[in-house]
């Protein structure tokens, strides 16, 4: 572990003096008359950052996490995929064109607190109703800014996600690290279950205030039941546009409850956290396979994966941002992805190989011996690296235990971390990232049209030519 002096030493190291910004050009960029009062951000293992708050007043305990999306900073404080996390944001600049309510995820911010370089509280846009400071302050959301988060980036790569604090109310810093490293982890705790609704309710979008970009929705064709993670507003909008009819219901709801509506389909959503314990979803998850269509997003992919009888393994520092390009290994398609996420699936956990369609290879570790890409320079070494399926051309298929033939659909190609599976004896399939673009790249949009498919029963549902798709939505 790094003490807090050494961590102050290596801030100091970098060539960061927060203090020699005047109090003057501060005053200016905030369009305040006093300087914001100081915060600080101290790590788990020593690290010291010091800045000042640009959000409520208090302390804010989490697992620190990196996003490298360069806009919607908006749709990322509201994921409540965020929460008992605090993110810090790599682009330099938030907060520019404000706060647009339209755009929030979640009407309640479950992240724990935020960290940015340069905070804008004078914003320009047309849709604006608020400055970012002014919202986070009215959010009760602890938030500290002039932090090198660079530095603090390349730290989260190097060492890994870990505990956090953000205090206004403290500036000791050892006082700070003992109660960081006595603060709670997010492992092993159901956070999905905070953030999930406590009844059941009929969605129904307001789709007007996005009439200056997009196409009215389709008619509703399908009924579709979501288990509400922690679902976003922009996936149960853009399924609503593929046209679906939607009822949410609460993350522990039973399959037979479920079945009792008579859906077309049944949808899993994001969420925060740790999978394994979110039981109560993963199980209804199993019993609803073969049963109804299935499709999950995010933590939704994590518990199909969990029905299945995968392990799933936590991340070195996990996915966060909407610029991660993933292949489809169905098409040969690369597709630039929104993800937030800090764990993972284990896709040679689902079962063994079959070798007539995976090239020839019947055995995991074969293949693992047979790839070289895993010495990238900032990959995290003991994750799986499934990049040699991309390099063969292959979509390989495993058999499941309980569930016959599942095929691994999309990897990523930075780490090579599989991104999604396809059951081919019954119809379901997830993937790990976010095809909603709420924040980040619209290329994932045909998912939700390939769900449509799969309700129809077409057996070719994820082979749709995405830019037709994607442009079909704009006006």
């Amino acid at each position: 572990m790094t003490d807090t002096r050494q961590g102050q030493n290596t801030i100091r190291a970098l060539g960061t003096d927060y203090e020699t910004t005047s109090c003057k050009t501060r005053a200016l960029s905030h369009s305040l008359t006093d300087c914001p009062e100081q915060a600080t951000l101290v790590l788990e293992d020593g690290t010291v950052f010091k800045g000042k708050s640009c959000g409520a007043a208090g302390e804010a305990y989490g697992e620190l996490c990196f996003n490298t999306s360069l806009v919607g900073y908006l749709e990322v404080i509201s994921d409540p995929s965020y929460a008992g996390q605090i993110v810090t944001m790599t682009y330099p600049q938030i907060g520019n064109y404000g706060v647009s309510r339209a755009d929030l995820q979640r009407e309640k911010l479950a992240l724990s607190g935020l960290v940015v370089r340069d905070i804008c509280y004078t914003p320009s846009n047309f849709r604006s109703e608020l400055s970012l400071p002014d919202f986070l302050v009215a959010e009760g959301v602890v938030a500290i800014c002039e932090v090198d988060t660079r530095a603090l980036t390349q730290h989260l790569r190097d060492k890994g996600a870990m505990k956090a604090v953000i205090s206004t109310v403290t500036d000791d810093a050892q006082v700070l690290l003992g109660k960081v490293r006595a603060s709670a982890s997010i492992l092993a705790k159901n956070l999905a279950s905070t953030v999930s609704v406590s009844e059941s309710y009929h969605f129904q979008a307001d789709h007007s205030a996005y009439d200056f970009l997009l196409k009215r929705p389709q008619a509703k064709r399908f009924k579709v039941v979501v288990y509400d993670c922690g679902a976003k507003t922009g996936i149960l909008r853009n399924l609503e546009r593929a046209g679906v009819d939607i009822t949410v219901v609460p993350w522990n709801t039973p399959a037979a409850c479920v079945l009792q509506k008579k859906p077309d389909g049944v949808f899993f959503s994001n969420g925060p956290g740790d999978p394994e314990p979110v039981r109560e979803t993963y199980e209804a998850a199993r019993e609803l396979l073969g049963k109804v269509p299935v499709f999950g997003i995010c933590l939704g992919h994590q518990m199909i994966s969990l029905a299945a009888g995968a392990q799933i393994q936590k991340l070195k520092f996990g996915h966060h941002g909407g610029n991660h390009p993933v292949m489809n290994l169905l098409t040969g398609t690369v597709e630039i992805t929104a993800q937030n996420h800090g764990f993972s699936l284990v896709f040679s956990s689902l079962g063994p190989l079959i070798a007539c369609q995976s090239g020839g290879f019947d055995n995991h570790e074969d293949v693992a011996s047979d790839n070289t890409s895993s010495q990238d320079v900032g990959i995290d070494a003991s994750a799986e690296d499934l990049r040699i399926w991309v390099k063969r051309g292959i979509a390989p298929v495993v058999q499941s235990a309980e569930h016959g033939r599942i095929q691994l659909t999309h990897v990523n190609l930075n780490d090579g971390t599989p991104e999604g599976i396809a059951f081919l004896d019954l119809p379901a399939f997830s993937v790990q990232y976010h095809p909603e673009a709420s924040p980040g790249p619209t290329d994932s949009h045909y998912l939700f049209t390939a769900f449509t498919r799969l309700m129809q029963g077409r057996s070719d549902y994820l082979d749709i030519d995405i830019s037709k798709d994607r442009l079909s939505e704009w006006r």
